[in-house]
């Protein structure tokens, strides 16, 4: 695995190893490249894996911090389909469902599973289409692409 200038990198107080095989399960292009034990420090795990080609390391190592919504890991989603694909996934070991499109996994890891087009339509230089936009996402547990198309043309009921 090529290591980037910047490879996100996740701390897990036990489960890293198994958080990476999961991740690498739902998400194409994705695989465990290697676990490292680190004998000198504990039950210790370096996790080497890739998610959509990017490169990720995570840890195994007790310690106080937990996951919080500070850092999320957003995934842009081409359509209904596969934004309803990955948030199943997700959900059906122990993820929770939070609000406009965001939910955490077993882990406690905070996910935005978003689509595509949404970004540009709230960028939108017309802050009337933009709005819209927003006004629905915040309605939404999962996001619903139609419904925010919708919005943004002005054809929401």
């Amino acid at each position: 695995m090529t290591i980037q200038k910047i490879t996100p990198f996740l701390w897990y107080s036990t489960q890293a190893e198994e958080a990476a095989a999961f991740y690498a399960k739902i998400f194409p292009d994705s695989r465990v490249v290697r676990v490292t034990a680190v004998p000198s420090a504990g039950n210790t795990k370096v996790v080497e894996f890739v998610l959509f080609g990017q490169p990720f390391i995570a840890m195994s190592a007790s310690g106080p911090d937990s996951f919080n919504h500070a850092i999320s890991l957003m995934v842009s989603c081409d359509d209904q389909a596969e934004l309803d694909r990955y948030w199943n996934a997700f959900l059906e070991d122990g993820g929770s469902p939070e609000a406009c499109g965001w939910l955490k996994d077993r882990f406690g890891v905070s996910w935005q599973l978003t689509p595509t087009e949404q970004i540009s339509m709230m960028a939108d230089p017309d802050p009337v289409k933009a709005t819209r936009v927003a006004e629905a996402m915040m309605k939404m547990v999962k996001l619903d692409v139609e419904a925010l198309k919708a919005a943004y043309l002005g054809t929401a009921k």
